[in-house]
């Protein structure tokens, strides 16, 4: 576009703005009525009256378009406020209220419209009739994607009494909101008290006895391992205690989260970054939980995000706070770059879980011989989504030479996965490849398992 078809659109533009910012507006029922004009028109031809009729009612439409254009409220007179909570979780319903303000001394029927963001749930207008100074108003949307959105404007439509036109406002309101990943699973465990943790009906692994750092003691009951009796406490008690051990405190696990193409693989209407994300974060409060710390490092061709190993349930927001709005880049991952950084950055030996997708662990030839090397000063857990693709269609019935083709390659993809895991745990290196709904548990329990035995 030329300069000077700029300079000649702009005062269209500004007319456009104006419009829609601040424009008036007919309402359906002054169309209909419009339409009857028509009828009018008919019924005068036919009593020979001419147009006499037809200008009549016109005219009567005229007056009763100036009454409601005067009876409408005035600019400033109706406000709307906006209360947004700071977060909410992808998925989960979320209530938004609206405050209008009625300055008019006069009911106003109104229309209002949020401005929502493209993720988000677009319920129906608000609608109703402002008869108060103030009232507040509710709809209800969620998101269905990670990340901080923005809530910019709200449109507001107000009519006179007799409802013939509608004023437009355009109300300027910014707000922003964070979508967390579904922190429902990590919030469960936090909020629970017993010994065994049960999330979404299914039974984590803790075992309570195992560790040699000294917690508590305790009654002595059946059962128990008599060389932990605490005879000193039983002679004061006059019964029988023991002592309690827990594995040892201050560990060190390191998140590696994978970024790169396949983790934005759809899998039940959830990419498997997001999957991930949230199997992490829950294994990220166990640990805090449990006394360790928790480092995180997020990467595809780059590093995206590191976070410094920490210790408490604080560190818990630090770790949301810097991969709530993380999203699968369009390249592929570089794992090895996200090891050979954690490398340099960490020295001390701790227990790294990388949430990543098998076709990386096979694809990567290099990849092998540096965890090789790596497991030596560290322990290394390698996780995978299963593809439910390649299950089904490696145990379906082969009808025809097409189906039973498919079949053979789905069949050897498996064989080439498990031909990896078994090829890795020789080396002394964990490889899981689990189905998406049983990611968490697992995660959960392996980490649990390795400080029950001390491995770390």
């Amino acid at each position: 576009m030329t300069t000077s078809s700029m300079k000649r659109s702009q005062p269209f533009r500004s007319l456009v703005n104006r419009l829609l910012d601040h424009g008036i507006l007919p309402t359906r029922k002054l169309i209909l009525l419009l339409a009857g004009g028509s009828v009018a028109a008919a019924l005068g031809a036919l009593a020979g009256l001419g147009y006499a009729l037809f200008w009549l009612y016109n005219a009567f439409l005229l007056l009763a378009s100036i009454l409601d254009w005067r009876s409408m409220p005035r600019r400033g007179q109706v406000n709307v406020a906006r209360i947004l909570p700071e977060q909410t979780d992808i998925g989960r319903e979320l209530t938004v209220s609206l405050v209008l303000e009625n300055h008019s001394g006069q009911p106003v029927p109104y229309r209002l419209r949020d401005d929502l963001p493209f993720s988000f749930e677009r319920p129906p207008d608000v609608a109703g009739v402002l008869s108060a100074k103030r009232e507040i108003v509710t709809y209800v949307t969620k998101g269905s994607e990670r990340g901080l959105y923005t809530f910019s404007h709200l449109y507001l439509r107000c009519q006179g009494r007799l409802g013939l036109w509608e004023k437009q406002a355009k109300l300027a309101y910014e707000q922003h909101i964070k979508v967390y990943p579904d922190l429902s699973t990590v919030r469960g465990y936090l909020q629970s008290l017993q010994e065994s943790l049960i999330v979404d009906g299914k039974k984590f692994l803790l075992k309570t006895r195992s560790g040699t750092e000294f917690h508590a003691i305790r009654e002595y009951v059946p059962d128990d391992d008599p060389r932990y009796i605490n005879w000193s406490a039983s002679a004061r008690g006059r019964r029988l205690m023991t002592n309690e051990y827990r594995p040892e405190q201050g560990k060190v696990l390191t998140i590696l989260l994978d970024c790169g193409r396949m983790m934005g693989v759809e899998l039940d209407g959830r990419t498997k970054l997001d999957l991930s994300m949230e199997a992490a974060l829950t294994l990220a409060a166990v640990a805090l939980r449990q006394g360790d710390q928790v480092a995180l490092l997020a990467y595809s061709h780059e590093i995206k995000t590191y976070v410094p190993p920490g210790r408490g349930l604080g560190h818990l927001h630090t770790l949301i706070e810097a991969v709530y709005d993380l999203q699968s880049d369009f390249v592929e991952s570089n794992p090895l770059l996200a090891l050979e950084y954690l490398h340099r950055q960490q020295k001390r030996r701790s227990l790294m879980v990388l949430f990543s997708d098998m076709e990386n662990y096979l694809l990567e030839d290099q990849l092998g011989a540096y965890l090789w090397r790596l497991r030596r000063s560290h322990l290394l857990l390698l996780l995978s989504l299963a593809d439910p693709l390649l299950h089904d269609w490696s145990r379906t019935a082969a009808s025809n030479s097409r189906i039973a083709y498919v079949k053979a390659l789905a069949q050897r993809f498996q064989l080439d996965r498990k031909a990896f895991q078994q090829k890795m745990t020789g080396a002394g290196i964990q490889v899981l490849d689990i189905p998406a709904d049983q990611l968490t548990l697992t995660v959960v329990n392996s980490y649990l398992e390795i400080k029950s035995r001390e491995a770390l």
